[in-house]
């Protein structure tokens, strides 16, 4: 009997180890699960157009394109991880694009006094949006929505309704003009900021209490954090970030569009979400926008290369954006369980 009932209870040794291992790598699957699925996209478009998507002009052609998007997106997350969101940040993006380019074309300022112009445009947007959400207590939305569209409507007034060109060359040259390895500066840019603002979540306690907000405020606020603060730098930061990326969107156009900036809003937020099953699943963070930006563009050109129209690109957005937060809300599920 004794013998039958140790046989019983006792367990295989290799059983344990391939349950161990299985459990090791899970964790890692989910993280670069997204980057195996772009691989798949690579390789899947570069079977189908051989002579055009696997080539070197296509890569530097993707990578310094979506440097505008890359920043907004990386813009959108800190709202997002303190459970808030922010819709006003295309409209800030292309406020600050315009003002840069309305203040050194048509009244002669210098382009570093016009960049800081359009910056600090961007960072108005963001005051409001913090002052609406922390103060007078408006759902982020309904603030955030109404800013945005109070900030088209100024970038239409001060434009004329038209598109300014002849910006300063040198701003031009800093963004798309200067390439490095073949690709614009622009990328370098976006990729920068990402380093950082991963840096600053990961490492520094600012960082830490951000994320700590977004998991629960009210034991935030039990902790000793000054959780309004902490929203409302949230929203100021997306602004900034928005102003940042609204200036190279002036170099890359050489001037200013008053109604294309909208365009980056929905690709944005679905970086955002998608970048959050990535990296580190379950929570917003940047080396994951990075990925889900460039994921998101590969499918894009791959498409358009394969002869689809104009609209393919707003429906693979919009379909990414529902995907995307449906994969999120599951991976975060998971993450708490």
């Amino acid at each position: 009997m004794s013998t039958s009932t140790r046989t019983a209870t006792s367990t295989d040794p290799t059983t344990e180890a391939g349950v161990r291992s299985r459990w090791r790598l899970a964790p890692h699957a989910e993280r670069f699960a997204l980057i195996g699925v772009w691989v798949v996209v690579l390789v899947v478009f570069s079977l189908a157009r051989p002579q055009t998507y696997p080539t070197a002009g296509n890569l530097q052609g993707v990578l310094g394109s979506q440097a505008v998007l890359l920043v907004a997106s990386l813009g959108v997350l800190l709202p997002l991880i303190t459970g808030e969101f922010d819709l006003s940040v295309a409209s800030a993006l292309g406020l600050s694009s315009m003002v840069t380019a309305v203040m050194n074309v048509q009244h002669g300022w210098s382009i570093g006094a016009a960049v800081l112009a359009g910056v600090a445009s961007a960072l108005c947007v963001g005051i409001v949006n913090a002052l609406g959400v922390v103060v007078f207590g408006i759902p982020s939305f309904i603030v955030t929505l109404g800013s945005g569209t109070f900030a088209l409507g100024v970038v239409q007034w001060i434009s004329g309704q038209s598109t300014v060109t002849g910006i300063d060359p040198h701003l031009v040259q800093a963004t798309v003009g200067t390439r490095l390895l073949g690709v614009p500066l622009q990328f370098f840019y976006g990729l920068a900021a990402a380093v950082l603002l991963a840096a600053l979540l990961e490492f520094t306690p600012l960082g830490r209490r951000l994320l700590f907000v977004g998991r629960s405020p009210q034991v935030a606020k039990l902790s000793g954090f000054d959780v309004p603060r902490l929203r409302a730098g949230a929203f100021l930061g997306c602004s900034t970030i928005a102003g940042l990326a609204g200036v190279v969107y002036a170099g890359t156009l050489g001037g200013a569009d008053p109604s294309s900036a909208q365009s980056f809003l929905l690709p944005a937020f679905a970086a955002a979400y998608l970048g959050a099953t990535a990296i580190v699943p379950g929570q917003f963070n940047p080396l994951g926008t990075v990925v889900a930006v460039y994921f998101l563009s590969s499918g894009v050109v791959g498409l358009q290369m394969l002869g689809a129209q104009s609209f393919v690109q707003q429906l693979f957005y919009g379909g990414a954006l529902v995907v995307a937060v449906g994969l999120s809300r599951y991976v975060r599920h998971r993450a708490t369980r």
